[in-house]
């Protein structure tokens, strides 16, 4: 008599953060890796201290490294509870390191952009080339 094969959990999907971002290289045509990224709260409560992150070989933070462990999920948790929920954050881009000192007009890019801590996925897309730059609310 054949046994039934055991159902095998499926892990949950790993949580996405509430913000997330993208670098396009507009001189390439493809993704900006390796470029160093920081995310600050400004209001309420900040500056904060800088969460921070390197793009993926695809361009791409999908997750971003706090002090002492802090997280943003943690951060949108405890401001979702508090006053309004509304928040100023700031994504610095280190655009001079990665095109070069000399090679690039801005040597960081900073977007700073509106949060509602009471839901919502915030991703902030970069295209970027050495003169000019453009950002939007993606999805």
């Amino acid at each position: 008599m054949n046994q039934p094969t055991p159902l095998t959990a499926t892990p949950p999907a790993p949580t996405r953060e509430p913000i997330t971002c993208h670098v396009l290289d507009l001189t390439t045509g493809r993704p900006a890796p390796s470029m160093s990224v920081s995310l600050t709260l400004l209001r309420p409560f900040g500056p904060s201290a800088p969460l921070t992150a390197t793009t993926s070989p695809d361009g791409r933070i999908n997750q971003w490294n706090g002090e002492a462990g802090s997280s943003l999920a943690e951060i949108f948790h405890n401001l979702a509870e508090h006053d309004d929920g509304k928040m100023v954050w700031s994504l610095k881009f280190d655009t001079g390191a990665y095109y070069g000192e000399g090679q690039t007009f801005f040597p960081e890019v900073e977007v700073k952009f509106f949060v509602d801590a009471k839901g919502g996925h915030y991703h902030v897309p970069l295209l970027l080339g050495p003169w000019s730059y453009t950002t939007y609310r993606g999805s």
